[in-house]
């Protein structure tokens, strides 16, 4: 009887190990499974939080690019509108040549196309334009009087009803040949940007 309940304790340890080496295994298992887990969500918050900054840095980036751009463009503008104005400035303190004025008026004349007609000029050039039409017979008979306009320099023809106008002042002519100077202007000015 002894030895069957010694049988019987052998066996019921043996069994209790056998459970307990088995719980142990599986605890250590789960807390293996638990640290990886754990790894792993914080390796993807990780990734998360790195993308997140990542994102943030590219648009900063992003926006400080657009910003300088911005800045350079703005620059280069009132660069152009400086040399603008100041060939604008220089127009209008230069007075016409003779020969340059006769030329402006004689284009603007045959432009208008009518057989009798008015110029304007500025004040600076009225003493001038008077002197040339009164040298040249065929201008003088095309041109019925001499007016002051505020114009930097040119001419402006009007035919006698005053419906017609052709504009042959330095500021149109300024205007009409900047859109194809401007591209030119900015390329010397900016080339190596």
């Amino acid at each position: 009887m002894e030895k069957i309940s010694q049988a019987v304790l052998s066996k019921v340890k043996a069994e209790a190990q056998s459970i307990t080496q088995e719980a142990e295994k599986k605890a250590q298992e789960e807390i293996e499974k638990s640290k990886k887990q754990k790894d792993a969500r914080l390796a993807e918050e990780k990734d998360r939080i790195l993308g997140e900054a990542k994102e943030e840095a590219a648009r900063v980036l992003a926006q400080a690019s657009i910003k300088a751009r911005q800045q350079l463009s703005s620059a280069k503008a009132s660069t152009i509108v400086k040399i603008v104005e100041g060939a604008r400035q220089e127009l209008s303190q230069v007075s016409s040549d003779e020969s340059h004025l006769l030329k402006l008026i004689k284009e603007a004349i045959n432009a208008l196309g009518a057989d009798k007609g008015r110029i304007y000029v500025s004040p600076k050039d009225v003493a001038t334009a008077k002197k040339l039409l009164a040298a040249d017979r065929e201008l003088s008979g095309k041109i019925l009087e001499v007016r002051e306009s505020n114009i930097m320099g040119g001419v402006i023809a009007e035919d006698v009803e005053g419906k017609l106008r052709i504009d042959n002042t330095y500021e149109t002519r300024l205007e009409t040949l900047l859109p194809k100077l401007l591209p030119e202007i900015s390329k010397r000015l900016f080339e190596a940007q």
